[in-house]
């Protein structure tokens, strides 16, 4: 699969075959993708905790208030993206330039991941809507947990949608001089 194949057949899965387990190959090949993923200063600035079993149903029920989420629970796999300390240079540069750098590093980090995975043939879902409090106390963390992204197989039922996106006119400003 080329990068456009991959952006194309890469969406939200909400609906996983909670049977169906995710190959400790593809998952290597999915966390090196997120390694090799750039990032200020090459400082890295986040954890990245991969939760199975118990562990992924108690946070998946972090991320499921107010009836949100409700499919997080069939996902085999849970990753955790947690905030670390910036290297120096990192630091320097988000104070000097009020850029919050981790964040965008944590984006960044989150496309790698889910496109590496629609590339191993696997359903992702980054999601935002979560209780930090308790996902760090599930896992142990001590950085603020800024995304938790479901990870495993789609069900037969999760058919590919159609994309809604605005035109590129809507886009993209080309400045020619």
């Amino acid at each position: 699969m080329n990068f456009i194949e991959i952006a194309e057949n890469r969406q939200s899965c909400r609906r996983y075959d909670s049977g169906r387990m995710v190959e400790k190959e593809k998952l290597d090949r999915i966390l090196e993708a997120a390694r090799l993923s750039p990032s200020a200063c090459n400082g890295q600035p986040y954890q990245i905790t991969v939760c199975k079993g118990e562990t992924a149903k108690k946070v998946a029920k972090a991320t499921q208030g107010m009836g949100m989420n409700k499919f997080a629970t069939d996902a085999p796999v849970l990753i955790v993206l947690s905030e670390m300390p910036y290297v120096a240079s990192a630091a320097l540069g988000a104070k000097v330039k009020k850029n919050d750098y981790r964040s965008i590093d944590i984006g960044i980090v989150a496309a790698y991941l889910t496109a590496e995975a629609t590339a191993q043939g696997l359903g992702t879902c980054i999601l935002g809507w979560l209780e930090d409090g308790k996902i760090r106390e599930i896992c142990g963390l001590d950085g603020a947990v800024r995304l938790v992204i479901t990870l495993g197989y789609a069900s037969e039922e999760d058919k590919l949608r159609t994309k809604k996106r605005k035109d590129l006119t809507e886009l993209v400003k080309i400045i020619e001089e």
